[in-house]
């Protein structure tokens, strides 16, 4: 089924050095760009992490250091990659929870502020697991009607990512209401709708603010303790801290009330987005109220 966009869509896939959002690097970033028209371009760079790549890494990818010593570093491919994402939702697996908030951590070591907070995000893994709740290979099986290993190279992002559009292609195609009816399902809540910002919603397993988690989303409250309702009739939503010794706390109060906790988070082992996120809600809180 062709997917309903209003903008372009970038499906992609990382592989990197590890797994540590603060230390590790992207050795390789392939996506397809999918246009509301329905062309499609691809992209697929090999990157230069500036670092020992890894055996079981190697192992696991096929990729060396001798593959990557003469590719472009991600800085020197940042800028061509933000204007190629500029305007874009963006789709991939797990890609929520580990490529999206290593890529905005690239940018930003680039000197890039690409905020992805304007971006509606696709998570495959999160949609195939809230369905049928099991990894990507079977997940190939059971939407597309092949093994993996029949048509990919395992653990090659250019071919992840070639495997995540199909999947989410299948995935579409798989839980409408008349394929449903047909499997003999009841449909109620087996249905997927057919729309990038609706997905992206569907794709959310959290209420972070910032993408480790370090800061999160919750109803503001009053002085007594009750939730405070908007003029939408819906709960005020403020972040909180969810970590240390302020975890609970807003960060609003916080920042206000223990002015060397900013500081503390700046110099420390944080990542480059979690700063980030800081520092525009105190800038945003030491603004004169109108």
């Amino acid at each position: 089924m062709k997917l309903n966009l209003t903008k372009p869509l970038v499906v992609f896939d990382l592989e990197t050095t590890g797994l540590d959002l603060v230390k590790d690097r992207i050795i390789q970033l392939s996506f397809i760009k999918v246009f509301p028209s329905g062309k499609e371009e691809r992209g697929n760079y090999l990157i230069n992490p500036e670092r020992h790549i890894p055996q079981l890494i190697t192992e696991l990818t096929g990729i060396s250091d001798k593959d990557v010593k003469d590719k472009p570093t991600f800085k020197q491919l940042a800028t061509k990659l933000s204007q190629l994402f500029t305007g874009c939702d963006f789709a991939g697996f797990n890609s929520n929870h580990f490529d999206i908030p290593l890529l905005a951590e690239e940018f930003l070591r680039a000197d890039i502020d690409f905020d992805f907070s304007k971006c509606c995000l696709v998570d495959v893994q999160t949609i195939f697991h809230k369905m049928e709740r099991r990894n990507l290979a079977a997940a190939y099986k059971f939407y597309c009607g092949r093994k993996m290993e029949e048509d990919f190279t395992a653990h090659r992002a250019n071919e992840d990512t070639e495997a995540t559009w199909r999947i989410l292609q299948g995935q579409l195609d798989y839980y409408t209401e008349e394929h449903q009816r047909q499997l003999g399902e009841d449909p109620e809540g087996r249905t997927l709708p057919n729309d990038v910002k609706a997905l992206a919603e569907f794709s959310k397993v959290n209420n972070n603010v910032d993408f480790a988690g370090r800061i999160v989303w919750g109803e503001a409250k009053d002085a007594k303790g009750n939730t405070i309702i908007g003029k939408d009739g819906k709960p005020v939503m403020t972040e909180y801290f969810n970590f240390g010794k302020h975890k609970g706390k807003t960060v609003a109060d916080v920042l206000r009330l223990d002015q060397g906790y900013y500081s503390w988070i700046m110099q420390g082992d944080f990542t480059n987005d979690t700063k980030q996120v800081l520092t525009r809600i105190r800038l945003r809180e030491e603004m004169p109220r109108k």
